[in-house]
């Protein structure tokens, strides 16, 4: 089976691609973004470490903030393999079953992160308007549930939705326009009727990530107003400096996400690289900024990442 046969079948396989018009260059485009993978895992894996082994971040701050760097890490490994894989070996070629996988946690991981960036939001809600009863609403055990619910939240919706892909027939090209597999991706090759996938795939994204975004618009609309209502320039400028790595966070998620929905859903026409380009940006900025982001504006961070590598001085 040719990848551009035009008989309906059933794929045994995709073909990714990498940038397109750059192949010839794929080595040497393979150095910035294993700095790029280096940078996410080493940042999130020493994020989790210093919050597990120091005492003093023991707290539901920096619990919700382990949880995101993990699912930072699942993000990473995610696509660590196809990337790579294609850019030093030429490795194009990916089963079907193996892409539904990694579509599986992809999109997985990136609906969990959506849900730690909503509870983030509620942290500082709760931490900014209602600081006496911080720590009796965020307890241990609700934080623990709150991650469970998370994992749920984030992985439940996509059983359905990945079933519903493999019942497709494909007979147009079964080439990817990317170096992992995404669902708009993949259903977009099908020559079946996908109403109901893109329906339905629509309608996971409204309630995963539409969802957060409202709700953590409404969190800080609330955080705003009680900031405001502080008499104290400094104090206002403090409490308002406890959100600046979150609102950070939110944006540099957010932002390539929906910028990636938009190019697959309307972009027909836009250059192959865009949706590349897009898309990598989408999977690596996020992982690779978030530990930069609150490595640099979070004291308490900052500190116990100093502690581990320079014991003396701290």
């Amino acid at each position: 089976m040719t990848p551009f046969n035009n008989t309906m079948f059933y794929p045994h396989s995709f073909f990714l691609t990498g940038i397109p018009g750059l192949e010839n260059f794929h080595v040497w485009l393979s150095i910035p973004f294993c700095c790029l993978y280096g940078i996410a895992l080493s940042g999130n894996s020493m994020i989790l470490s210093v919050i597990i082994l120091d005492p003093s971040l023991h707290e539901p701050m920096y619990y919700f903030l382990s949880m995101l760097s993990f699912t930072d890490l699942g993000l990473c490994l995610s696509t660590l393999v196809t990337v790579l894989g294609l850019f030093w070996f030429n490795a194009r070629e990916i089963s079907f079953d193996a892409c539904i996988g990694q579509m599986f946690f992809i999109h997985g991981f990136t609906f969990m992160e959506s849900s730690v960036l909503l509870a983030m939001a509620f942290d500082r809600f709760i931490a900014i308007c209602n600081p006496l009863r911080y720590t009796t609403i965020l307890t241990n055990s609700r934080i623990a549930k709150v991650g469970m619910v998370i994992v749920i939240r984030g992985t439940a919706a996509l059983v359905p939705l990945l079933l519903l892909l493999k019942r497709l027939s494909f007979c147009h090209s079964h080439v990817l326009h990317h170096s992992c597999c995404f669902h708009p991706d993949v259903m977009k090759l099908s020559c079946s009727d996908t109403k109901i996938n893109s329906i339905f795939g629509l309608s996971i994204v409204i309630s995963t990530a539409g969802v957060d975004s409202v709700f953590i618009l409404l969190s800080y609309i609330l955080i705003i107003h009680s900031i405001l209502s502080i008499a104290s320039p400094e104090e206002r400028k403090k409490a308002f400096s406890t959100c600046i790595s979150h609102i950070s966070a939110v944006a540099i998620f957010y932002i390539p996400m929906i910028s990636l929905s938009l190019v697959h859903r309307f972009g027909k026409h836009a250059p192959p690289y865009v949706h590349t380009l897009i898309a990598n940006v989408y999977l690596l900025i996020p992982p690779v900024m978030n530990p930069i982001i609150y490595s640099v504006k979070t004291k308490q961070i900052r500190r116990a990442i100093l502690k581990i590598f320079l014991p003396k001085r701290i």
